[in-house]
């Protein structure tokens, strides 16, 4: 049997684990045309079907599977070891792809992202914004930013920027039209903004005192996905907005919104970067997180 070059079983990998032609394609920057021949070329040498083919799916063999196993830590040690090399090499280069939701990215764009472009200014932070949670991995980026207790368990998390908590908040001239609600019940009397959470559910609102815990469905005049856009809404008056603090610091400190309810609040949380813990960590994803450890 020849024996597969590198490249060929690193282009294995990345179809076997990304279980698609074309975002493996897309991560190596080839032709998945192309990419598939290689691996019909690869079978073939190896004497093995390697992948299950559809018009729609690929996925691995039992075979497949098995190489697949023993591939992935013998390319995670040769790249780490690669990696070992690059303070030789001088300063850091590269793209860290990260995937935040608003909230994490402005945090970024605040604290983190400065001082990483001064101490790293070869390094590119490739930061894409969405609300939807996704799987980092499959999707193709570097890490990710979500509260500590929804990162996945096999995921390793840094925390950063304090704790975040979830607060009620409202225009003061609605809170003198409608009066200031004494405990989370009386919402129930009060025009909410509405918060559709990624799977499209509408979000019901936590609170906590005591030991005790409530947890309220609310109702109002509009429903927005975007915890600014909440912020601002409730600025125009539109409602009382439920939001996690650094969103409307601003407004509070400005005398714009009011807190409400502040005896309920939920047990604060943490807000972290996490990347996969079965990976060598590439030199600019490091750095990186060395930036955001620094500034714990």
């Amino acid at each position: 049997m020849v024996r597969p070059s590198l490249h060929d079983l690193t282009a294995f990998v990345a179809v076997a684990s990304r279980r698609s032609f074309r975002r493996a394609a897309d991560e190596l920057g080839t032709a998945p045309s192309t990419l598939s021949h290689a691996m019909r070329a690869l079978e073939e040498r190896m004497g093995v079907r390697l992948l299950n083919r559809t018009t729609r799916s690929v996925s691995p063999t039992e075979a497949g599977f098995e190489l697949l196993g023993r591939l992935q830590p013998a390319l995670a040690s040769l790249d780490e070891a690669l990696d070992s090399i690059a303070t030789f090499r001088g300063n850091v280069t590269g793209t860290v792809r990260i995937n935040a939701p608003r909230l994490g990215a402005s945090i970024l764009v605040r604290d983190i992202l400065p001082v990483m472009a001064e101490r790293c200014p070869e390094v590119v932070v490739d930061l894409v914004v969405e609300g939807k949670l996704v799987d980092i991995v499959s999707a193709g980026f570097d890490a990710g930013v979500r509260l500590v207790d929804s990162i996945p368990k096999d995921m390793i998390a840094v925390p950063f920027a304090g704790e975040v908590s979830f607060i009620c908040v409202a225009l003061p001239a609605y809170i003198d039209r409608f009066g200031e609600p004494a405990t989370p019940d009386d919402l129930q009397r009060h025009r909410c903004i509405g918060h559709r959470v990624p799977n499209g559910k509408l979000y019901r609102w936590e609170f906590e005192r005591a030991g005790q815990a409530l947890t309220i469905e609310t109702s109002g005049p509009v429903i927005l996905d975007d915890e600014e856009l909440m912020v601002d809404a409730a600025v125009k008056g539109l409602g009382i907005a439920y939001v996690a603090s650094p969103a409307a610091e601003t407004a509070l400190a400005e005398g714009r919104l009011r807190r409400v309810l502040a005896a309920w609040t939920p047990t604060p949380e943490r807000v972290a970067i996490y990347y996969p813990g079965h990976r060598a960590v590439p030199p600019a994803l490091r750095a990186f997180l060395d930036v955001v450890k620094a500034a714990r």
